[in-house]
């Protein structure tokens, strides 16, 4: 049973946290949210990775802008989610990923995130070194930074309905990163992970979740 916990990161800023799974596991995942911050979702997401013997922590980035803020997904609270996010720095959010990270020390670290944690997920394999994987679910940034080198492998997934990343950006990110994986799935659109999401497509999202556990059992080897 997750738990909230509290980060400090090197800024000095406090950060609440969702932390699940077992303390003796060998492997650890940083989960990063979506535009909606640490909500029933996410705390479902790491719960799904905790039952696989991962020791996980999804840090609440939105502490950052407003304590506590838990959206779900209708119109208000995406136009929220968007607000919210562009009141936190991108070094900010980066930060609180390394103070997750940090607070899981000693494990193997993979990085995985959705949305906006897509992105940042595939900014921890550029811009940190504390993960020995990283896997994004549709993230919308990823192509306007897909010329960064990334320091371990990577795992990306799309759907190819999305009308927030169309393909032409997929197909610039396989152009400016030929060795990283990505899977793109016909017919899924923004957010087909999520179950509380009316994009919601169940098939895409095992096959996604199983890619992404077979990835990190392959690269998170303690």
């Amino acid at each position: 049973m997750g738990t909230t916990i509290t980060l400090t990161a090197a800024d000095g800023h406090s950060v609440s946290a969702w932390r699940d799974g077992p303390d003796d596991a060998t492997r650890g995942l940083v989960v990063v949210q979506e535009i909606f911050g640490v909500n029933h979702h996410i705390r479902t997401v790491c719960a799904r990775f905790a039952a696989q013997g991962y020791a996980v922590i999804a840090p609440a980035l939105f502490d950052r802008a407003r304590p506590g803020s838990e959206l779900g997904y209708t119109a208000d609270d995406i136009a929220g989610g968007r607000a919210l996010r562009a009141q936190v720095a991108d070094a900010a959010a980066m930060a609180d990923i390394a103070a997750a990270a940090a607070a899981l020390g000693g494990r193997a670290l993979g990085i995985v995130g959705y949305c906006w944690g897509g992105t940042l997920a595939w900014w921890g394999a550029t811009r940190s070194t504390q993960f020995k994987a990283a896997c994004g679910w549709y993230g919308g940034g990823i192509a306007a930074t897909r010329t960064e080198t990334p320091h371990c492998p990577v795992q990306l997934h799309f759907g190819d309905q999305d009308g927030s990343i169309p393909q032409t950006d997929v197909a610039l990110i396989r152009a400016a990163q030929p060795g990283i994986e990505v899977h793109v799935y016909p017919g899924a659109g923004h957010g087909f992970g999520c179950d509380e999401r009316a994009s919601f497509s169940r098939a895409d999202a095992e096959v996604a979740q199983a890619r992404t556990l077979a990835f990190f059992a392959a690269h998170l080897t303690p």
